[in-house]
């Protein structure tokens, strides 16, 4: 597996994970950022695209290689 993909998949990984998870809905008012969970679906779905999209790029080229 190439670095290009081992980095997608864990940053899909990562980004799926605060996705899904409403641990940051707790986590960011107790230490006072409350103002940043207004907009944390519209950055952690398009980064949960673009390393999706990494890591597809990734195993494409893995493929092709070998």
């Amino acid at each position: 597996m190439s670095r290009l993909s081992k980095i997608g998949i864990f940053g899909a990984v990562i980004a799926a994970i605060c996705c899904f998870t409403p641990l940051l809905l707790w986590l960011l008012p107790a230490i006072g950022l409350a103002s940043l969970v207004a907009g944390l679906d519209a950055v952690l779905l398009p980064a949960l695209g673009l390393f999706i999209l990494i890591a597809v790029i990734g195993l494409i080229r893995d493929r092709r290689n070998g």
